[in-house]
Parts: structure tokens; C-alpha cells; sequence
């Protein structure tokens, strides 16, 4: 798989940080809970699509948020039409990034192994 140009990892990290905002101060949702960021964006080269990894902490139901999320994207979709000057503005998928809990749960086996460990020596 060919590596990602330079202008489409800008224009990821442009996305990450307008959708970011876009969460945080201007969704006005009171069903949407706990504190909600941008983990990362991927844009397929065409600007179609971009996938949006969304981590979420202190919230009440992941799945209600995602679906808040989803029903929100073509609002957030236009405001970032209106920030971003690019030729087509992709259509957001959200998705739940789960890398935050798996290194949550490494880290607790590994800290378990580590006790363990030092009891038998």
C-alpha cells in the first residue's frame, strides 16, 4: 500500500482539528455525553470520504453518542465546508477508536504480570 502523501496528511490533520472544534463548542446536543475528541482522520485520496476516530471519555453510552455523531455529519460536514477551501468536502464516517481502551487493558496486564512476577521472586 502506498504511503499517504504529504497534502493528504494536511488535510487530515486540518479535518482533525475543525471537527474537534466543531464537537466540542458548537454541537449543541444535550444527549451527547462526557467529553468527546478527534483520535485521528483518514481521507481516501479521492476527498470522498473520511473516516473520523472518535475516542470518548466520562460519557454515558458510547453507541448513543456514535449515533449522535452519525446523525450530526451532515451539519458538521457543511461548517467545514465553509472552513476548509477543497474542491469536494468528503462525507464523515464516524467510528469509535478503540486503541485508547486496548493500550488501557495492556497496560493493565502488564502491570498484573509485574505483580505476579515480583511475588514468585
Amino acid at each position: 500500500m502506498p504511503t499517504k502523501s504529504n497534502r493528504m496528511n494536511k488535510i487530515d490533520e486540518e479535518l482533525k482539528k475543525e471537527i474537534g472544534s466543531i464537537i466540542s463548542t458548537e454541537l449543541k446536543n444535550p444527549h451527547l455525553t462526557g467529553l468527546i475528541s478527534v483520535s485521528s482522520v483518514k481521507t481516501t485520496p479521492d476527498l470522498k470520504y473520511a473516516k473520523v476516530f472518535v475516542t470518548m471519555i466520562g460519557e454515558k453510552s458510547k453507541k448513543e453518542n456514535l449515533a449522535i455523531l452519525k446523525q450530526s455529519s451532515g451539519h458538521i460536514r457543511s461548517l467545514i465546508a465553509r472552513r476548509i477551501n477543497l474542491r469536494n468536502t468528503p462525507e464523515l464516517i464516524f467510528q469509535f477508536d478503540e486503541s485508547l481502551e486496548y493500550g488501557t487493558k495492556i497496560d493493565q496486564i502488564l502491570k498484573d504480570i509485574s505483580k505476579d512476577w515480583k511475588k514468585e521472586n
